[in-house]
């Protein structure tokens, strides 16, 4: 990272040196960490577009080109070659684990995967019908008061142990969650399962059905993992900096994630796409419509699963999901006549100047639910889904901003409101 090259910015005739950064893949930014301090002025930039909130070596993205690296290492890789629990390593410590370091990571999820007896009597204050996003954010804040010293103090001594319990115990929570909304006897975790297979066991195996795990769907389970695993500077991810730099332990902060990813604009994406698919074909498939319709300022109608904020070509995981979508479904000798309408409504689309103009191709989104759908997961739990696969960048992101000495984060602002007035006692 260089910074030996400054950019000038001339205020009334004075002039001001910006120092100019450069990151390890070449993306430049001007450093204006003293420009208040120098010069009186502050910037603005709502929602953040073109502000760099931190230094971070954890994932990389080139919303031009379609590249989402973590650690280096292309996703398309880890997808094809590597599972969850070995990704998850890879966001945490930097590096891809060796066998012997593979295992101890796996014996300290298993070690940890069960929850302290007495939580299961929270589960009981929830409502038949609540949403599992939100037990599972009151759940994970919970956690803080059975597992306290998850702070900064500890990080150095309890750093490995925390976030193997939370990867760990998320996964219990989000099947327990389910089983509530569905009011179903929960199902304890098993020593003998991995990582997927231990959670789609608790999800689904029931005393009057007992579920059989398909390697078909673990794997399929731990690609949508992966590729929602880390996706840098996000909402939820800023989020979770955010509250960190407050030195919130872990789990609250973790929690507050949650709630962000909670939204429909972040988070809920992929179960926005299947209800727009649903009302597609209560119209008859009339595909031409719909696009109209988008294409329509005065319409609030918009295609949901098209378009990114960084990337301006195909979300590279979009293209890994494309093609595991058709080789799950037809592996499980599935039929789900949405695939088929989602591959002609992205052809329509593509086909489009619109669309291509704006470069609002597939994201992630857009093929994802219909997976879930295919392995059974139900809507509702499609954002938990999400949650589970960002838990390990989430935690290596609160990991890197501590040990990096942050500052509390305190954005400021441009006042639009009254100037001085004074109090006038009512007549």
């Amino acid at each position: 990272m260089s910074e030996n090259k400054y950019a000038e910015l001339i205020i009334d005739g004075k002039s001001y040196q910006l120092p100019v950064v450069e990151g390890s893949e070449g993306e430049k930014a001007l450093d204006i960490s003293g420009l208040r301090k120098n010069t009186g002025f502050i910037t603005i930039d709502p929602g953040f577009f073109n502000t760099g909130a931190c230094y971070s070596t954890i994932t990389f993205i080139d919303g031009e080109k379609g590249i989402l690296r973590y650690r280096g290492i292309p996703v398309e890789e880890l997808a094809e070659k590597a599972t969850f629990i070995e990704t998850a390593y890879l966001l945490l410590h930097g590096k891809m684990p060796n066998k012997p370091q593979l295992q101890a990571f796996s014996q300290l999820l298993n070690a940890n995967s069960m929850l302290h007896e007495d939580m299961r009597h929270f589960f009981d204050g929830f409502p038949r019908g609540a949403h599992p996003m939100h037990i599972l954010s009151t759940m994970i804040n919970a956690l803080s008061t059975f597992y306290p010293n998850v702070d900064l103090l500890s990080l150095k001594e309890d750093i490995n142990l925390s976030a193997a319990r939370l990867i760990s115990q998320v996964r219990t929570l989000a099947a327990f969650a389910y089983k509530k909304s569905i009011g179903e006897p929960i199902v304890y975790p098993r020593h003998d399962l991995s990582y997927c297979a231990n959670f789609l066991n608790m999800m689904f195996d029931s005393p009057v059905q007992p579920y059989e795990v398909s390697p078909e769907v673990v794997k399929a389970l731990n690609l949508l993992l992966i590729l929602h695993a880390d996706h840098e500077q996000n909402c939820s991810t800023t989020t979770v900096r955010t509250v960190g730099s407050a030195q919130v332990n872990l789990y609250a902060t973790i929690s507050a994630g949650v709630s962000a990813l909670s939204g429909p604009l972040h988070g809920g994406a992929n179960q926005e796409v299947i209800d727009m698919l649903r009302k597609i074909m209560r119209s008859e498939r009339d595909v031409k419509k719909f696009i109209d319709r988008a294409k329509d300022k005065n319409s609030a109608f918009r295609l949901m699963g098209f378009g990114h904020r960084v990337y301006k070509t195909y979300d590279p995981r979009a293209a890994i999901i494309k093609k595991t979508c058709h080789d799950i479904l037809s592996r499980l000798k599935t039929d789900d006549p949405l695939l088929e309408l989602a591959m002609e409504l992205e052809a329509a689309a593509l086909q489009d100047d619109y669309f291509i103009e704006r470069n609002l191709y597939p994201n992630v989104d857009f093929y994802s639910g219909i997976i879930y759908r295919a392995i059974g997961i139900p809507e509702n739990m499609f954002t938990v889904m999400f949650a589970l696969g960002r838990l390990p960048g989430w935690i290596a992101h609160w990991q890197e901003m501590l040990t990096k000495d942050t500052k509390i984060c305190r954005p400021r602002q441009i006042y639009t409101g009254h100037t001085l007035r004074h109090y006038e006692k009512s007549s």
